[in-house]
């Protein structure tokens, strides 16, 4: 089980990644290309849940908190021997922490 530093790493490296992922200009051309590609053919549905998916803090942010989490818990060795259980309600600790500050950001976004 992870501690609570941990936690607290883990939800601030899965808001930044996925502000990255959402947002940010670097990903910009990735996002553009998919987007294209959607407005090309509009009836992939595997297209339309891409970009529902690149497109949405929540969605992109659970998935990334998910994949941090489960990297995390492989590198250093807490994978084995906790339950299974144990490990998803970690992902959603570490989910809802990372959208506490994805909210957070925007709420002072909108006080400025």
């Amino acid at each position: 089980m992870i501690t609570t530093p941990e936690l607290a790493l883990l939800a601030l490296a899965g808001y930044r990644a996925t502000q990255l992922a959402v947002h940010d200009s670097i990903t910009d051309p990735l996002r553009d290309r998919i987007e294209a590609a959607h407005e090309a053919r509009p009836e992939s549905r595997v297209l339309t849940a891409l970009v529902m998916l690149i497109s949405c803090v929540y969605c992109m942010g659970w998935w990334i908190a998910g994949a941090l989490l489960a990297t995390y818990l492989l590198a250093t060795g807490q994978w084995a021997g906790t339950p299974l259980l144990v490990h998803g309600i970690e992902w959603l600790a570490v989910a809802g922490g990372a959208v506490f500050f994805n909210r957070l950001d925007d709420t002072l976004k909108d006080l400025t």
